[in-house]
């Protein structure tokens, strides 16, 4: 990990887009999202070189659908800040694994040739 940025922001569609517009700005990666109160809060970590993820992380929050709680660039972050978003991270992919077995239980049940073994 090279650098990372944060972006805090007020509700799910507005963290969308502003990841949307990071990765559209410069050449960063999407990490992991937080969501608190319920999907109220989110917070959106993207990694890249300093430069680029300062300008991701700035031009998001000026062009936000709604004012950001807070922004951040860290640069080199320190390895236990690493390990916590590795955590969130591995949680998030987690939840997307769950969702993907979900989705194809669903799927072959609606196939007449499906048996349980």
């Amino acid at each position: 990990m090279r650098s990372l940025g944060f972006i805090e922001i007020s509700g799910v569609v507005a963290a969308v887009n502003a990841l949307d517009t990071m990765v559209k700005t410069a050449d960063v990666q999407f990490v992991t999202w937080e969501r608190k109160l319920g999907g109220r809060l989110v917070t959106i970590i993207v990694e890249g070189d300093v430069s680029a993820v300062t300008q991701a992380v700035e031009t998001a929050a000026a062009q936000s659908l709604k004012q950001p709680c807070i922004h951040a660039v860290i640069a080199r972050p320190h390895e236990e800040t690493i390990k916590m978003v590795e955590l969130s991270a591995s949680r998030m992919r987690k939840a997307e694994n769950g969702a993907e077995k979900q989705r194809n239980v669903n799927v072959n049940e609606d196939d007449p040739t499906f048996s349980e073994v």
